[in-house]
């Protein structure tokens, strides 16, 4: 029973997001975006494909650039802390009927066994255990460039429904909530929520709109000055429209943010100053829809682009992208950070 409270009903162990893989359709355009001028560290290049870390990682890879037609997300993944979890997961996700498969040691060059399932929302998640390790270059002050960017942080996605896909994550993996956004209706509904693994503010927060769509993936800098930075560095090289939004505070969160498009469109939030959330008995905190501080504590108002541009994601099966449903309260879009 203790399994079942601290892991979910699929008694797997989920320890963090850990890398993402964006559909990129030029890789020399990203590769000046993402290493030349972000800092993001080249760990290798294929013909098709960049890999690229942060700092302090320790892993081949927490983001994959792949070449293809068009953008978009090919899976999100979160590694977990022992190969027989993700047995564990397949038994799970089989009972659920989700369609999944298996990644087998050498379809990706440098992971073992992952399993890629298709979760409720329709979003392609992936779950592995052993990559080859790498340098940590998080004392190699001489190595860092760009905007010192140090670990892969959390991933944001859009839902048509977030209640069920909250309830599949804190009931079948066993995320924990830390904040979220609720409607002020006789029976009020989550519009957003913000869930971890490890122990700060999030590993995946979801928010209703059309979907499932992947909205960004987050990177940790280690303070202000290096979001600073970051927008130096772009307007410096006349990139200055690849700042969407930021940089700013958030109310949820409390984190400094800064949200980029790369050459493709796709999105980055750069992010620091969050908390720690690791007591067990840590009390969520709600935040109110008709709250304006929840999105920015500072006041400033975000694009348009922000809430309605976000990525198509594909199916794990065969790789086309899945179809949308429209969210509820799409005339309420502007409560996600």
């Amino acid at each position: 029973m203790a399994t079942m409270n601290l892991y979910g009903q699929a008694g797997a162990n989920v320890l963090r997001a850990a890398h993402a893989e964006l559909r990129v359709t030029d890789l020399d355009a990203a590769h000046h975006f993402y290493v030349e001028l972000l800092g993001f560290v080249e760990t290798e290049r294929t013909a098709d494909a960049l890999y690229l870390r942060c700092l302090e990682e320790r892993e081949h890879h927490s983001l994959i650039l792949r070449r293809a037609a068009t953008p978009g997300l090919n899976h999100l993944a979160y590694r977990v802390a022992d190969p027989a979890d993700l047995d564990r997961l397949s038994d799970r996700f089989a009972a659920l009927g989700l369609p999944q498969r298996w990644v087998e040691a050498g379809e990706e060059l440098v992971q073992g066994r992952a399993l890629r399932v298709q979760d409720p929302a329709g979003l392609p998640v992936e779950f592995y255990h052993a990559m080859a390790p790498v340098e940590r270059l998080l004392q190699r002050f001489d190595l860092y460039r760009g905007a010192h960017i140090m670990r892969l942080d959390h991933f944001n996605c859009q839902v048509s429904n977030v209640e069920p896909i909250y309830d599949f994550y804190t009931r079948e993996l066993g995320f924990r909530l830390t904040e979220y956004t609720e409607t002020e209706e006789a029976a009020p509904r989550k519009w957003a929520v913000w869930m971890h693994r490890k122990g700060n503010v999030h590993d995946l927060a979801l928010m209703n709109g059309r979907g499932p769509r992947l909205h960004h993936v987050a990177f940790w800098l280690p303070d202000a000055l290096a979001v600073l930075r970051t927008c130096d560095i772009l307007a410096g090289a006349r990139l200055h429209e690849a700042i969407e939004r930021g940089p700013g505070r958030h109310g949820i969160s409390n984190a400094l943010f800064l949200y980029l498009r790369d050459p493709d469109g796709n999105r980055l939030e750069f992010y620091a100053s969050d908390y720690q959330t690791v007591d067990p008995d840590f009390a969520p905190i709600r935040w109110s829809i008709d709250d304006p501080r929840r999105q920015t504590f500072w006041g400033h108002a975000a694009p348009a682009s922000w809430f309605e541009d976000a990525s198509p994601v594909e199916s794990v099966l065969d790789g086309t992208f899945v179809v949308q449903a429209d969210g509820q309260l799409q005339d309420r879009p502007q409560f996600v950070t």
